[in-house]
């Protein structure tokens, strides 16, 4: 039988238990003396806040499945209205501003959404674009007044009467929310998820962290809020834009980690780069700060170390869990770890070890296969040490893409006990401590003549030249005899000056390439200033970007 499950109860419960907590605390500009002002929840207000403006859309004609696409930025008003969308039984269709006009349109036509609550510009754009929206009937207005467009505001939503709502009631299998992937490797999906499976995912983190009630978040990625408020921990939104994290202002980040006393911050490793370079130059440390979690793309090692450096306490320590939207959590490692065990052998291109598996999470390396797989039985698992597929199973572990059976039906393998595994899209391999490696993209595999080249460890032989920031393996050609092509940035202030340095530059990276039976092969190395990344941590590398420009640069040289 399938139980009842809101994940908007655990509010409901943080707000019993700790009434007068703040739950949300949010920069709202600065003082005449410079310090920044914060406007705040406390978890009885914000659960009172949510119960308000839920029975509002309930009398807007809200009801449970309905799709409401939420476009608001990290706010208070964000996290009680997501509460809020949660607690009436829509769902949340969330979508990351930063993917470009013509995705998020293809998005939403995909979802075909009954309503927006969204900030005026996003309503004005609905409106002008109307058509492509025939169903959107149910729309709010946050932060601003209804221009041409009609409809309810924030406002008008809280006038109702917070005693008068009963969360709706859902079962663990309802679907909460659609969450789009970043379309790092192809256009981006809606990821049904459901109310257990959120549910799934707070304790999983929970448990494995130690998160205790009372403690304070600073999350990237505004959707980290919604654990927080189920695990009593305050939220305190950074001063950034959540779509461009490696530009964010270490500064301000800091600044928010002392006013608040900030034990625990989530973010991309884009964003620990700049605060870690800004701590070493400085000399500053973290404080207060006992637990970074880092993820959206493997951590390199120079962020670890600068992390590790920069906190105050000798236990406090930077993690980095790996998982995807479609799976999220599967494995973590700490930099205590990899600085210590792994980092080595990453340098010597054995992958990125992303850590042990989070209880109840299972893991296959499977034989790399093209093509949908219809049952686990179809597959071959691999021994220890030996790179393939990654699969897993989980309860957080999504079960659809949202209106995409063609994908759903890519992803998802049948077990025989009536579960499901999911594909990651990654390779990798398990060693002999049930430690998981991470390879790449299963996407980027550049194949040729003398066999297979894995992305992640073949690059980490390159990345370790000191001038290297990053690089990307690309294939030029057609598989199964592509050409391999290196692509290196330079750090900041090491791009070559003259044809002498490039070249100079050129040979040492052969040379590290030549001394590794891994990399031998790969004759043929390109510089770039910025490599292409993606929208939502801007840390993957778009390779699928770079492969054309580097066909076009080789074809230019000749």
């Amino acid at each position: 039988m399938t139980k009842s499950v809101n994940i908007a109860e655990r509010l409901r419960e943080s707000a019993r238990l700790a009434p007068d907590q703040k739950a949300v605390v949010c920069p709202a500009g600065r003082g005449a003396d410079g310090k920044v002002v914060y406007s705040q929840l406390t978890f009885a207000e914000l659960d009172e806040e949510s119960d308000r403006l839920a029975a509002g859309l309930v009398h807007l004609g809200v009801r449970p499945g309905t799709r409401l696409v939420l476009a608001v930025p990290p706010s208070l008003e964000f996290i009680a209205l997501t509460f809020a969308l949660f607690k009436s039984g829509a769902v949340a269709v969330l979508i990351d501003p930063g993917m470009g006009r013509s995705n998020i349109f293809r998005c939403l036509q995909t979802v075909e959404p009954e309503g927006f609550v969204a900030i005026p510009i996003a309503q004005a754009i609905r409106t002008l674009n109307g058509f492509r929206f025939p169903k959107a009937k149910l729309n709010v207005t946050v932060n601003g007044r209804c221009w041409f467009w009609g409809g309810a505001t924030y406002d008008s939503l809280r006038k109702h009467a917070a005693s008068e709502f009963s969360p709706v009631e859902t079962k663990s299998t309802d679907q909460a929310a659609i969450i789009f992937t970043s379309g790092s490797t192809g256009p981006p999906k809606g990821v049904s998820y459901e109310h257990g499976m959120f549910d799934a995912q707070v304790d999983l983190l929970r448990d494995h962290y130690n998160i205790q009630p009372g403690e304070v978040d600073l999350p990237g990625f505004p959707l980290f809020a919604l654990f927080n408020s189920a695990m009593r921990v305050t939220t305190v939104i950074p001063d950034m834009d959540p779509t461009k994290p490696a530009q964010v202002d270490p500064t301000k980040i800091l600044e928010a980690i002392r006013d608040q006393n900030v034990t625990q911050a989530f973010g991309s490793p884009a964003i620990w780069n700049r605060v870690g370079r800004h701590c070493e130059q400085t000399g500053e440390k973290l404080g207060t700060l006992r637990r970074v979690l880092s993820a959206g793309a493997p951590v390199p090692v120079h962020v670890v170390r600068r992390m590790r450096a920069a906190f105050e306490h000798d236990d406090a320590d930077i993690f980095t869990p790996y998982g995807a939207t479609e799976s999220l959590p599967i494995a973590s490692n700490s930099g205590r770890q990899i600085l210590e065990e792994t980092a080595a052998r990453s340098a010597r291109g054995e992958g990125t070890c992303v850590g042990s598996l989070f209880p109840q999470v299972r893991v296959r390396i499977i034989e790399i296969t093209e093509g949908p797989i219809g049952n686990i039985s179809q597959t071959t698992e691999l021994p220890s040490g030996q790179i393939g597929e990654i699969i897993v199973q989980a309860p957080s572990t999504t079960r659809e893409y949202f209106r995409r059976p063609d994908a759903t039906e890519a992803a998802k393998i049948s077990d025989s006990d009536g579960g499901f595994w999911h594909r990651m899209g990654d390779v990798g391999w398990l060693d002999d401590q049930q430690r998981l490696w991470f390879c790449g993209r299963k996407a980027h595999i550049v194949e040729t003549s003398f066999g297979r080249l894995f992305t992640i460890p073949c690059e980490a032989i390159f990345n370790e030249h000191a001038k290297i920031f990053r690089s990307a393996l690309v294939g030029t050609g057609d598989a199964p005899d592509q050409q391999p092509v290196l692509i290196a940035e330079p750090e900041p202030g090491c791009w070559p000056s003259s044809p002498a340095e490039e070249k100079s530059l050129r040979d040492e990276l052969l040379a590290l390439g030549a001394a590794n039976p891994l990399t031998d092969q790969i004759r043929t190395v390109l510089f770039h200033r910025s490599l292409p990344v993606d929208i939502r941590h801007n840390v993957k590398i778009f390779r699928e970007k770079l492969r054309p420009w580097a066909e076009e640069r080789l074809r230019l040289s000749r």
